[in-house]
């Protein structure tokens, strides 16, 4: 079922809205996407070029001979990845939404660069942002509060 559910960048400069499947979610791990993000994978979801509405437009870096990826040029958020010509579509980077949690994959891209450790964590030891003191100390001296 499509959405329209809203997003943005870390900082707030860069807002969007857009129609996207939740379960229409996939992980890309090809070594553009992994470069272009600094991660191991990113997140994406499909949207029809004409459903996105940007409250402020992105920044726009070319980052291959067929493709472009929107970010802010403020606070480095990825926001998603667009052919350069000849689609309709674009992909949305699944952590810039609001709430990303409605999302959930269904397939692996550019699986010739998945690097399998990553992929199922399951069984490592968790830790909550709220447990680690030090940095509990550091937002509360910096804000007066722990950000929740």
């Amino acid at each position: 079922m499509t959405e329209r559910m809203s997003g943005g960048c870390a900082c707030g400069r860069v807002r969007f809205t857009a129609e996207v499947e939740p379960a229409e979610a996939y992980l890309c791990h090809c070594r553009m996407c992994q470069r272009a993000t600094g991660s191991v994978s990113i997140a994406f979801v499909h949207a029809q070029l004409d459903s996105i509405k940007w409250g402020h437009e992105p920044d726009w870096y070319d980052s291959s001979p067929i493709a472009r990826r929107p970010f802010c040029r403020e606070c480095g958020t990825s926001l998603g990845f667009a052919f350069k010509e000849g689609s309709d579509k674009m992909d949305l980077t699944v952590a810039a939404f609001d709430d990303p949690s409605p999302f959930k994959p269904k397939h692996h891209f550019g699986a010739e660069s998945i690097h399998r450790a990553w992929l199922n964590t399951e069984g490592l030891p968790e830790m909550r942002t709220q447990d680690y003191q030090k940095l509990v100390d550091k937002w509360v001296d910096a804000t007066g509060e722990f950000p929740g």
